[in-house]
């Protein structure tokens, strides 16, 4: 299936990962990267950029995994939906569910990091940063402890670019920080390729117009498994709580 009248949708973090690899005639659209932290928003935001370009686009790509459920539900009513049938952009950036499964199989508590999130600001250091603005510095480091106490390791994602040097700095010093182990995983830029270029394969989600996107489109049933939260939003979530506690009890 050639893209047609082509539109991608894809936060921030992901389209920096790609730009360089978009056809030329292809429109981008972006969303903020931290929506993917809030699944019903990130569902929100994308059904309504969907709605406000379906009319004049063949095909709308979206660059996103599964996303602890924030595919779900989506649809376009004149055109053909293409998901990656990936858990969420560790996975894109990885090249495959299965070498995502793996590192996490390796150590369950990886903070993951990338060129992309460094550039969105979505990382633990800018957490840590808000967190003192709002809470004070000795408040936050309490906070941003209870929330890294499962974490062993960072690992940088390394995509393979000239200019990676200064985010490898940058995740070392952050692991520095916060007490973790550093590593490095090789990344790949062929998945990001096929999400831009094609073929759109059994990796990925294909779906006509009108159609809505459901879990058993990702290869999963709702009925006998349930998807485990992407890291991402786990992490997110358990700094949300703490932060909830924070603001209440003077103590934390």
């Amino acid at each position: 299936m050639s893209h047609g009248r082509a539109t991608i949708i894809a936060c921030r973090t992901v389209i920096g990962e790609m730009q360089q690899m978009l056809p030329s005639d292809m429109e981008s659209l972006v969303l903020d990267s931290g929506l993917h932290l809030h699944p019903d928003k990130l569902r929100d935001a994308l059904q309504a950029m969907i709605d406000e370009v379906t009319a004049d686009t063949e095909t709308i790509i979206l660059g996103y995994g599964l996303c602890s459920m924030g595919m779900i539900g989506l649809k376009a009513a004149d055109s053909y939906l293409v998901i990656p049938r990936q858990d969420d952009c560790i996975a894109i950036f990885l090249g495959s569910r299965s070498a995502y499964r793996k590192a996490l199989n390796q150590e369950p508590g990886t903070y993951f990091l990338s060129k992309g999130w460094i550039d969105a600001g979505i990382t633990i250091v800018d957490e840590l940063k808000r967190m003192e603005e709002r809470y004070g510095k000795k408040r936050a480091e309490r906070v941003m402890k209870r929330m890294l106490q499962h974490y062993r390791r960072l690992v940088f994602i390394d995509m393979g670019y000239q200019d990676q040097e200064k985010y490898r700095k940058f995740s070392r010093m952050a692991a520095k920080k916060f007490s973790l182990t550093y590593q490095e995983i090789k990344g790949t830029p062929e998945f990001l390729r096929k999400i831009c270029n094609g073929p759109w394969d059994d990796e990925f989600v294909v779906v006509p117009p009108g159609y809505t996107i459901r879990l058993e489109d990702f290869g999963m049933d709702p009925a006998r498994e349930q998807h485990p939260i992407s890291p991402l939003m786990e992490q997110n979530r358990v700094s949300e709580a703490y932060l909830d506690t924070a603001s209440n009890q003077e103590g934390v």
